[in-house]
């Protein structure tokens, strides 16, 4: 009997460890925290709920606007200035169990050429 509720209160350790991975928000951070890559764009595309998602071409991690096209972002007019062009992108060090192979980064800041398209970041 001791065995089975040492077995059930590690499992519900363990169970609300992972609900607190997961529901935690993605943090905002300072500019000078945030990790950036800058690379061409090879697509952007909606996805999830109203987000709005970038690829590079040579990188296999989607970059993605949290609801995005809710405030206010125009997915044609991203598609037609910024596909083929190089941007600078900035976000957070974030990881999440529903990302186990760490391919899906919050995209916090945006930037093509002195043109700022998205900033969430807190600024220095």
């Amino acid at each position: 009997m001791r065995i089975l509720l040492k077995l059930f209160l590690i499992l519900t350790g363990l169970f609300l460890i992972t609900c607190v991975l997961i529901l935690r928000p993605v943090p905002i951070v300072k500019e000078d925290k945030a990790l950036e890559v800058s690379g061409m764009v090879k697509t952007i595309y909606e996805g999830g709920v109203n987000d709005v998602v970038f690829l590079l071409e040579d990188d296999q991690t989607r970059y993605y606007i949290n609801r995005g096209l809710e405030m206010g972002l125009d997915l044609e007019r991203l598609q037609k200035e910024l596909t083929g062009q190089e941007v600078l992108i900035k976000y957070p060090k974030y990881w999440t169990p529903l990302d186990w192979n760490d391919e899906i980064k919050h995209l916090s800041k945006l930037v093509y050429r002195d043109s700022v398209y998205f900033n969430e970041l807190i600024p220095l």
